[in-house]
């Protein structure tokens, strides 16, 4: 998920509390860190600077005064502090949830290093050495700033019915263009010869609704065979299939969000529409090229052989067709271009406040043994605001009051915001407060992050008075739902640990739309819990159970409920690693901040090509 500078916070303890790491986990702490390395886009170690991308571009960008927000978060410093000791009581199960760590971080690491190498070896080589092209996470080093950028959804496609699709077949993420946040979605041909399966079209469609979500600048490097014909029904006539792409964008431009293209391949069929409907496009002589049917099918249908270059190369689109605007000689030089088209938009980059914050008091790396093997393993939510707020300062909202959601306020590397955290089941009193709190922030324009570790069910009622109560509560929980689904203020979800049932919506869930969506790789996704099925649901009153039956039912649940069946079906924005959390929220919150910054025009119609 992140490249090798979020990797670097292993083992770093806080003198005063007790280390709770088990000595055996240390090693694999270390593998891990090796083994992902360079699996993201930094080219430096990760004490690069955070400016020191923006060298080769400074001159371009006007720079802006430091803002006073500084100045107030010194009253952060007098949030009460949280206690993040790890109670004796609790150690048994703290070690029990290491042990699962250990085991969901070693699978991980593997997925990680499986899914950068993008359609294997040979494809590699094929792709660099034949056809004289970049591998696409050399593309992405050209085009960024030398920091770090969050790759999303690395793990899409993986283990799908129609087979492994790696990274879906193309990369998306968020990094900075001339020290502007951008969203960049790059066709990787190494993977089915950049052909678009269905998980393809849906992991663009998710980096499109990041970009309007956040009016993030987007970059399209494509490098794209069409779509795949065979499962053409799951790519073509449907709303979310492969023309929303278009629709999109024509949408982004009206929305006065800049699109560039780049085409740095072959574009047949629908890829061909996408940098003809960005508003600035860039072709690479030689190895771009631009048609809806290639020379196979004009030879197919009128006896005649092209070469693609007469069919739709770089020269025949930047001087006859005026499909390109710019010819490029090399990808290097395309990407230099890119660069300066970006700083041609008159945006500017976030102003370089002095963002003065404290470290968590606890050390990040026990995160590992609080995330809960499941639900039964849960420790108090408040162990894990202590190692990821500054400080570990928490002003706690109605901290008496329905104590199974803890709500309030804190700070992430100096951002301000709101915290709802599951502590236990959502209870009638939990979801007014919650409902409370959400429309607080929201009237405070304060970001919301939610922590989610809903409960796998509720007991079902058994008398008259347990069914009033359980009727309050829903009416509790569906004003909550109301709240967040209206609260116009940014939203970050984590799960944290189990994501079931109706709950799960209340905790701003993925058809909640939170700006962004995160598991940790021990996280549940499903409607109920296996462990918890104890008869295969029937039609009408039928009670019978078949045993084999509902043992199968449950091991497809238990399959279809892990982190990385989720992930690879584009259900969440990525797993990260429990202690990379702070860091990937905080690089969300300057993604979302952003656009405090942009100036945007009355007029609402898109750029119109010729």
């Amino acid at each position: 998920m992140w490249n090798n500078l979020t990797f670097c916070s292993v083992c770093k303890l806080a003198p005063k509390p007790t280390p709770l790491l088990l000595p055996r986990f240390l090693p694999l702490a270390h593998v891990f860190k090796r083994r992902c390395k360079g699996l993201g886009g930094s080219k430096h170690p990760a004490q690069t600077p955070q400016n020191e991308g923006l060298k080769r571009t400074s001159s371009l960008l006007p720079a802006r005064l430091v803002s006073s927000k500084a100045k107030c978060r010194r009253y952060a410093k007098t949030y009460p502090v949280l206690d993040g000791r790890v109670l004796s009581v609790y150690r048994h199960v703290f070690e029990e949830n290491l042990r699962n760590s250990e085991a969901v971080v070693k699978r991980y690491s593997e997925l990680l290093e499986l899914v950068s190498k993008g359609g294997g070896e040979n494809a590699i080589l094929r792709h660099t050495q034949r056809n004289k092209k970049l591998f696409v996470r050399e593309r992405l080093k050209l085009l960024l700033d030398d920091e770090s950028f969050l790759e999303l959804s690395p793990l899409a496609g993986l283990n799908m019915p129609y087979g492994d699709v790696p990274a879906a077949g193309c990369l998306t993420g968020i990094g900075k263009i001339c020290g502007v946040w951008c969203v960049f979605t790059a066709n990787d041909a190494t993977v089915k010869g950049g052909t678009i399966y269905p998980i393809g079209v849906k992991k663009q469609l998710r980096a499109q609704e990041i970009a309007m979500q956040n009016r993030l600048l987007s970059v399209y490097l494509v490098d794209s065979g069409g779509a795949f014909l065979p499962l053409q029904s799951e790519l073509f006539p449907d709303k979310s299939h492969g023309g929303r792409v278009f629709y999109n964008e024509a949408i982004m431009s009206a929305m006065k969000i800049p699109q560039v293209a780049v085409v740095c391949g072959s574009c047949v069929a629908g890829g061909a529409y996408v940098p003809t409907m960005a508003e600035e496009a860039v072709i690479i002589d030689k190895i771009g090229t631009l048609f809806l049917a290639g020379p196979p099918l004009v030879k197919a249908a009128t006896g005649e052989y092209v070469s693609p270059e007469d069919l739709g190369g770089a020269k025949l689109h930047s001087k006859v067709s005026g499909c390109s605007d710019h010819f490029a000689s090399s990808e290097k030089e395309a990407y230099e271009c890119v660069r300066n088209v970006i700083s041609t938009l008159n945006y500017e980059p976030l102003p370089e406040e002095v963002t003065e914050h404290d470290n968590p008091l606890y050390s990040s790396d026990e995160l590992l043994g609080l995330a809960p093997r499941d639900y039964r393993c849960t420790l108090p939510v408040k162990l894990i605001l202590s190692r990821l707020l500054d400080g570990s300062r928490f002003q706690e909202f109605k901290a008496d009051y329905g104590t199974t959601l803890v709500t309030g306020f804190g700070h992430v590397e100096g951002h301000l915001v709101g915290v709802v955290a599951s502590n236990g089941e959502l209870t009638h009193d939990a979801s007014l407060k919650g409902s409370h709190f959400v429309q607080l922030c929201s009237h405070r324009s304060i970001p919301i992050l939610f922590f989610q570790n809903t409960a796998p069910h509720a007991a079902e009622p058994t008398s008259i008075s347990q069914a009033e109560a359980h009727s309050n509560r829903l009416k509790a929980q569906a004003s909550m739902m109301a709240a967040v689904a209206c609260a116009s203020v940014p939203k970050i979800t984590i799960v944290i640990g189990g994501c079931y049932g109706s709950e799960s919506y209340v905790m701003c869930g993925r058809s909640f739309s939170p700006n962004f969506l995160f598991l940790w790789p021990n996280a549940r996704v499903a409607l109920v819990d296996s462990r918890h099925l104890t008869a295969v649901p029937q039609a009408g009153d039928s009670d019978s159970t078949d045993e084999s039956e509902l043992k199968h039912l449950k091991q497809r649940l238990e399959e279809e409920s892990s982190a990385f069946y989720s992930s690879a079906r584009l259900w969440d924005d990525g797993i990260i690693l429990p202690q990379n959390t702070r860091k990937v929220i905080a690089q969300c919150l300057q993604i979302i901040e952003q656009q405090k910054y942009q100036v945007v025009p009355s007029y609402q119609h898109p750029v119109l090509r010729m």
